[in-house]
Order: C-alpha cells, then structure tokens, then sequence
C-alpha cells in the first residue's frame, strides 16, 4: 500500500541539531574558535567505532576495504546499543585523549558538542559530494557552518503496519492519526487472527529512544519541547494533548505495560513475533522484519506510514549517523579516506539493498529499481525532509535527562502527563539558555 501523498502533511523541517553539551553532563564551557581544516597525515592501520551491528552487514564492508589495503586494515570496535552509552564511552575516551578511537560513528545530535569540545576534526567539505544529499542531513553534520562529520545515512520514524490485519478488518488504509489508530486497533484486535496481539509500541525504555518518542508525541500535535525563541515550551495545550497520547495509551492498555522496556530491538522482536498491529520504528527494521528465512513471521504482511498525528500524519525526528576522524587518532589520512569510501553513493546504494539503513544521497530516492524494490523510499524522503530535531540547546546532555526522568514517570503511572510536562517545563527553564 503507496503512502506518498499522505506524509507530506508533516511539520516543517529545522536543519541544524546544534547541540552544546558538555562533559559528561552537558555543563561545561563551548570553545569559542572553530579550527580550519587540518592536514590528515599517518597511515596504517585505524579502528572504526559505532554502535552494535543490528542491521548486519559490517563484516563484509570492512573486508571489502581490508582486502584493498592491506597495509591499512580497519578494526571493527562495536559499543552498546544505547546512544546514552556510546556517547559516555565516546567522552571517556576524548577525556584521556586516547587515541583508541580513529574512525567513530557520531548520533546527529552529538555534532556540534562534539566539534565545540574539539574531539573531532573540521572535515574539508569539498572532498565529498555533499551538494548531492539531503539538505537536513548536511546541515546536522556541521557546526558553524563547517562540515564535522560525514553523513553515512540517515533515520526518521515510520508506523509500520500489519497490512493483512486491517484487510480482515475491512480497513482500506493505515491511520492517519491517533485516534484513528486506536479505532483501527478496537476491531483489529477483536478479529480471532488478533488473540494475545497488542495495539501499537514504540521505544519507551529510559534511555534516548524515549527523547525520540516524546519528542514526536508533542510536535505531531503542532507543539515543542522548545520554542523558536530558545525557550520551554511544554506549557501548551498541543504539548499536553501530544504526550497524553502516550500516557493514556498506556493506562487503557493500547499500548502493553511491557513496552516500557522496549528499545529497539525489542520492539522490533515483538513486531516479528507478531505480537504488536502497529509499530513505531526506524527504516532498519524494514528489511529484517521481510526476511523469507523464517526468522520473521510478518514477511510480506506489513507494510510503512508515516507516524499519526493529532490532526493528521506527525511529525519524526530527524535521526541519523555521521562519521567523524576523533582528534585524537594517529592515521588521519586513512581515516579520512576510510570515511570517504563508507559514504560514497555506491556504499550507500550496497547498504540500503542489505540493511535498509536510509541513504542521504537524493538520488537513492528517486531510482526507480531501488523504489521498486522499497516502495516506501519516496515516503521516507519526504519524512526526512520534514523531520524536526531534538531540542537545540546547549546543555543537550542534561535536557534529553530530565525528559526521560520525566516522561518515563508518566509512562510509569508515578506522575500525571500534565504534572510530568509541568516539571519539565520548570528543570528546562534551567538548562536552556534561549538563543
């Protein structure tokens, strides 16, 4: 089922993710300067750093670079699964200045406090074909107005959906909001193909995942954590709406009270079980969710939408992966050129056909072999473009903190949503700075 039309509808993009946390806890000093262009010397061999392989695939791409320079090998370190704690092993290492890490793989949001902290190098631009990709991705890769980290590919959420479900249930298209989901579910889940399912999960454990979906409960309700003018702003009625989508689903049991354990990857195992009717997700799980070997019972039932909205299709964040030279590595040259050969518009091609980890390249969008393959590659672009970041501020650090103290207390039954976004709204007001 095509979702083209319907995901344009969703809230205008802000570019930049110029986050300045701090050591640790987001609380230190920015540097005032940002160095030029250094010169990349040393060869031999580099480590590539990033977050646990869940997509498959890095084996072969490091062997493909390894066989070709065998006298620069790359050395695969893989982290946790949590971005909350690849960023504290990432600060921990540029702390020491250790020069463990070369090549490491930096979460959008990181970017600019990773530049201002100087633990990465300024890239030279024109040694990559940014004028090609994607605007918002470009632009979450720099940090006043100079390129920091490389795009290697990007992210925003989609609603994946069991097309088989709502064809039992007589339902043409997949919903376009919150309340029409929940319709959907009430007869969905009443079918004898539905015994023992769920409604809908998203990522509600306590960690970024959580950032991410509070974030897109309140701007697919037309409100935002902070406001143009740097301030709070959860003291609206849009905001409250938003986020008590999320709460009362958990309280009337729309969503399952084990979903507040859910990451990713176990959010993406309940929807292969065939245990959820809806899932918010990112593009990654489009693949392994298809798999014909059995690992998957949903292949071929389901299909992708853009996340509901109060009024309409929501909003993503905007979500996505750089890589980045730490300041610290001794073999800057193959680093440089490791980063090079990762984001070129072929890798990108190769990665997509493997993991469905999204491309920043426009023109991945638009091939028509690839969009036969991914229908949904059309929708997804235009779910980028109209992705909004998390906050930018300037202690990100202790923000992204405090809404996870915060939401998760409500998603937990501790707080109200109401009083939940009323304290937010007064621990914010101590860590944004306004512009």
């Amino acid at each position: 089922m095509r979702t083209r039309a319907r995901i344009r509808a969703a809230v205008g993009a802000s570019l930049v993710a110029s986050l300045l946390a701090a050591c640790g806890t987001g609380s230190g000093d920015e540097e005032s300067a940002v160095p030029e262009v250094g010169d990349f010397t040393g060869r031999g061999p580099i480590s590539f750093v990033a977050g646990k392989d869940f997509a498959g695939g890095m084996s072969a791409l490091l062997k493909e670079w390894n066989d070709k320079h065998p006298d620069e090998k790359v050395t695969f370190i893989e982290l946790p699964e949590q971005a909350d704690q690849q960023r504290q092993q990432y600060i921990q290492n540029a702390e020491t200045q250790s020069d463990a890490y070369d090549v490491i793989s930096v979460d959008v949001v990181w970017t600019s406090e990773f530049a201002a902290h100087r633990w990465i190098d300024p890239l030279p631009e024109d040694e990559f074909e940014t004028g090609k990709m994607l605007d918002p991705v470009v632009e979450a890769a720099k940090y006043r107005g100079q390129l920091y980290g490389a795009p290697n590919y990007t992210d925003a959420g989609l609603l994946y959906y069991r097309t088989d479900l709502l064809r039992k249930a007589g339902f043409d298209e997949p919903p376009t909001t919150w309340d029409e989901m929940a319709q959907q579910c009430d007869e969905i889940l009443e079918l004898p193909e539905s015994k023992g399912m769920s409604c809908y999960a998203g990522q509600f454990e306590k960690y970024e995942g959580l950032t991410v979906n509070f974030a897109e409960s309140i701007q697919s309700a037309g409100g935002s954590i902070v406001g143009e003018d740097g301030k709070p702003a959860l003291d609206t009625p849009e905001a409250k709406e938003g986020f008590s989508n999320l709460v009362d689903g958990f309280e009337s049991g729309m969503i399952p009270k084990e979903a507040i354990t859910y990451q990713e990857e176990t959010g993406r195992q309940a929807f292969q079980k065939g245990d959820l009717v809806f899932h918010r997700q990112w593009p990654y799980q489009y693949a392994l969710a298809n798999a014909d070997d059995g690992s998957s019972e949903v292949a071929g039932k389901f299909d992708v939408a853009p996340l509901p909205g109060v009024d309409g299709p929501g909003s993503s964040s905007l979500g996505g992966w750089n890589l980045a030279v730490s300041s610290f590595a001794k073999n800057k040259a193959t680093a440089l050129d490791f980063i090079k050969f990762m984001t070129t518009e072929e890798m990108q091609r190769k990665r997509l056909v493997e993991s469905t980890q999204a491309p920043v390249y426009a023109s991945l969008y638009e091939d028509d072999e690839l969009i036969e393959q991914y229908p949904y590659l059309p929708e997804l672009k235009e779910s980028v473009l109209s992705a909004e970041p998390r906050p930018r501020v300037v202690r990100y650090g202790d923000t992204t903190a405090a809404i996870q103290d915060e939401a998760y207390a409500a998603l937990t039954g501790e707080k109200s949503a109401e009083d939940a976004l009323a304290s937010l709204q007064q621990r914010l007001a101590g860590l944004v700075d306004g512009p």
